[in-house]
């Protein structure tokens, strides 16, 4: 049973190659960085009031600050925080946000149970494979059921983190899989309106995923046939067909960790090959919004039900989180302010009309490159100026993964921006996670990242 396989192999993980450590703690730095922007906007108050009042024993700290509370309502919390401004990483092949549930699950039940630093990277790295090759396994598939792929995954990723920083058993580890599959979904009807619930779903992921495994703990018991067997995760929430076998192949030699992408921009991961797109476009001709005539993209398959979804209004969002994932508004905005940032989309942002008008005129056509999942895939605009004249912009793949990674330099300055803080401070947290393996303990980190919400504005 993969179920079996893939716990065996998570428990008994000892030595993680170099490169795959550092991706992970660039991957971790990134998901502080995104919690604590959240944290300075506001973005994740009601999962942190809820999880305050959730309390229980103290055995874990929320960003936010407050006295620590039980790890399952720490991870709840934090969860929220490193996804509500969707600027988290993102795996391409599984379309899935892992450090939103491998860093809530590692340093909450890492600090639970006096983890060093080292056994807590080493159980992100369990994680963040489970996460990408559980997602990677049905490509899209999720997604097209109308399921948030990072819910789905998630809850496994966070239950074998949990799992082995617990010390269970492969036995109990694989039932706690089970427990944990009958905790798998996620909504997307967010989409088409306002709502938040987007935001709540890898830390509904962190939380479940620690229950299942004290559950499995406790001697409750699930299904090992939860990846691979009648009524399981696939054959019951994957729309597209599924290859489980996938999850369980080259684990130890084929690093998924390496290939997961860090976000340049805090919109849809599946509107960023055409944001490239467009900023090729502008390097290549000086023109403001008030010259641009009509936009047409290429748009992948799998992308056009999420970010060009014609059932809702692309052009007047209904919330922030609506804006991030319109196409049409994203690249209007990109061009009117000649960037992206956070305050882009911003409830007084998404409410300008002249962004509205210029988003009016964009226009796609739903291609797709064989082979190539959607948040691989290349990005082709064409921008007609007001004169006639049309600009191309194209690029082979969106930034920040691949081929196009983050350098250190742009992902501190992303850091930096999120958290709000001064460069200095910034570099001494960076380096606090990138010498992750030789923490005394998760305590040491979180006080660290303590400190640097106290510095936010």
């Amino acid at each position: 049973m993969i179920a079996r396989e893939l716990a065996a192999w998570a428990l008994g993980l000892a030595e993680v190659p170099g490169p795959v450590s550092a991706a992970a703690t660039r991957h971790l730095l990134d998901g502080f960085g995104t919690a604590l922007g959240a944290l300075r906007t506001g973005a994740a108050t009601p999962a942190i009031e809820v999880a305050r009042g959730l309390g229980g024993p103290p055995e874990a700290t929320v960003l936010g600050g407050g006295d620590p509370l039980s790890a399952p309502a720490a991870a709840l919390a934090n969860g929220t925080l490193v996804h509500a401004l969707d600027f988290d990483d993102t795996h391409a092949g599984g379309l899935v946000h892992a450090t939103a549930v491998v860093l809530p699950a590692a340093f909450a039940v890492g600090e639970q149970t006096g983890a060093s630093g080292r056994e807590i990277l080493t159980a992100a790295v369990a994680g963040y494979e489970t996460a990408c090759r559980v997602a990677a396994a049905a490509p899209h598939g999720f997604h097209a059921r109308g399921l948030h792929a990072t819910m789905v995954a998630g809850v496994f990723s966070s239950t074998l983190v949990s799992a082995r920083l617990l010390g269970l058993d492969a036995e109990r580890a694989a039932n706690a899989l089970g427990i944990a599959g009958s905790q798998a979904g996620g909504l997307l009807a967010f989409l088409g309106t306002g709502a938040s619930t987007k935001q709540l779903h890898p830390g509904f992921a962190s939380q479940s995923g620690i229950i299942a495994a004290r559950l499995a703990a406790a001697g409750a018991t699930g299904p090992e046939t939860v990846f691979d067997g009648p009524h399981g995760v696939f054959d019951t929430l994957s729309a597209n067909a599924a290859e489980p076998a996938s999850i369980v192949d080259g684990l130890g030699e084929r690093w998924e960790t390496t290939r997961i992408g860090i976000k340049p921009y805090a919109a849809c991961q599946l509107s960023h090959a055409t944001i490239g797109a467009v900023l090729d476009a502008m390097a290549r001709e000086d023109f403001g919004a008030d010259r641009v005539a009509g936009i047409h993209a290429k748009v992948h398959p799998d992308s056009a039900p999420v970010v060009c979804d014609t059932s809702r209004d692309l052009t007047r969002p209904a919330s922030p989180y609506a804006a991030k994932f319109s196409l049409p508004w994203t690249i209007a905005a990109l061009i009117t302010d000649r960037g992206l940032t956070l305050e882009t989309f911003e409830p007084e942002s998404i409410a300008r009309p002249e962004v509205a008008r210029l988003a009016a005129r964009v226009r796609w056509d739903v291609t797709g490159a064989a082979g190539v999942v959607a948040a691989d895939a290349p990005g082709e605009v064409t921008i007609t100026l007001d004169d006639g004249r049309a600009v191309a912009g194209s690029v082979r793949r969106s930034e920040g993964g691949g081929d196009r990674p983050l350098g250190r330099a742009a992902l501190l300055a992303k850091f930096q921006g999120n958290a709000g803080v001064p460069a200095a401070d910034a570099e001494e947290f960076a380096r606090t996670v990138e010498t992750l393996g030789d923490r005394p303990d998760a305590a040491s980190v979180m006080r660290a990242a303590a400190r640097l919400a106290q510095l936010t504005p």
